[in-house]
């Protein structure tokens, strides 16, 4: 499924194109079979982050390694792999301030049937996990993964607040209770309440009915406050987050669902000396990372709906209306 500029979902089409090569030295072919779509493919097929015409979508694919190139060691036909969304940023500290070299903005992605790339381009897929519940862990999984156990670093016992009920963070819900932290979570009505508390949510608030969310959070912790807080919204959620979040705390800013540019409360940065860090996706360690944490601890993605690839527009349009809870994927 290709992009035709300048972008729109309408602009959304099947292409036919050339098989995928035979894999180099360093670099192996897949046969894709799931993936899925997050804010961030939005934007680019959307058109909000311009790309090249004919640009080949998405980020997120899983699937199995067909053939491998005669250097490579990490991977053998038939492994189930998953990509990565920075293939040169390995691990350690930040390397990426971009999306130059991701998959379905920078380079063509993997909403396709078959891809060859470098061996950094993927890590080993979750053991027991099915293609489309591989496919969500490329940028939801990493990006709680980085906030939570690497930015962090998340400890038993201590609290960890979600915003929302999308991807990301589903995960850190999940990421974290599996630690033996506890989650207290917001949402925008009662029936994805109902859902969160069955995830193991300890605590959760209906942000529509109660505006100073932030508050209830800090009441609810006996005026304490949260370690951690997984900040979907940035400007409309920061000021709140603040509120929530306790003295010497974390806020990881994942997302800008609320816009570009925020006016923020100095005060309570100050005084609670607050570390706020932005937190883009992760590196391939990271990812390598979760997938062992995965393969032990029983977490299993919460899929919303699939999506065949050619319907790719569709389930874009599913995502703007904000219906979904947690991921959506898309077939191959």
């Amino acid at each position: 499924m290709i992009l035709q500029a300048p972008g729109g979902l309408d602009r959304i089409k099947l292409a036919e194109l050339e098989p995928a090569r035979a894999p180099g030295a360093n670099e192996i072919r897949v046969r894709l079979a799931a993936s899925c779509i997050n804010f961030h493919d939005y934007g680019v097929a959307n058109g909000t982050a311009p790309t090249e015409d004919g640009r080949i979508l998405l980020a997120d694919g899983a699937g199995v390694v067909e053939a491998i190139g005669k250097n490579v060691v990490d991977f053998s036909p038939g492994d189930a792999v998953v990509s990565c969304i920075f293939p040169q940023w390995s691990k350690g500290a930040p390397q990426v301030s971009d999306f130059s070299q991701t998959p379905g903005d920078g380079v063509d992605g993997v909403a396709r049937e078959e891809i060859t790339a470098s061996v950094s381009a993927f890590t080993h897929a979750p053991a027991s996990y099915t293609m489309a519940e591989s496919a969500t862990i490329t940028t939801a999984g990493v990006t709680a993964w980085r906030a939570l156990m690497v930015n962090g670093p998340l400890k038993p016992g201590e609290t960890v607040l979600v915003q929302g009920s999308g991807g990301v963070s589903i995960y850190a819900l999940q990421i974290a209770k599996a630690v033996g932290a506890v989650v207290i979570a917001t949402t925008s009505s009662d029936a994805k309440a109902q859902r969160l508390r069955a995830l193991g949510a300890d605590h959760v608030i209906n942000y529509r009915d109660e505006s100073e969310w932030g508050r209830r959070v800090w009441e609810w912790t006996e005026d304490q406050g949260v370690h951690h807080v997984i900040d979907v919204g940035g400007p409309s959620t920061l000021a709140q987050s603040l509120e929530a979040v306790k003295i010497g705390g974390h806020i990881a800013s994942i997302g800008i669902l609320g816009g570009w540019e925020a006016a923020l409360p100095m005060v309570p940065i100050l005084t609670k000396q607050v570390r706020l860090q932005g937190c883009l996706n992760g590196c391939r360690q990271d990812q390598a990372d979760l997938v062992a944490f995965l393969s032990t601890h029983a977490i299993r993605p919460i899929i919303d709906r699939s999506f065949p690839l050619e319907q790719l527009a569709e389930a874009f349009l599913h995502q703007e209306s904000g219906s979904h809870f947690g991921k959506i994927v898309i077939k191959i």
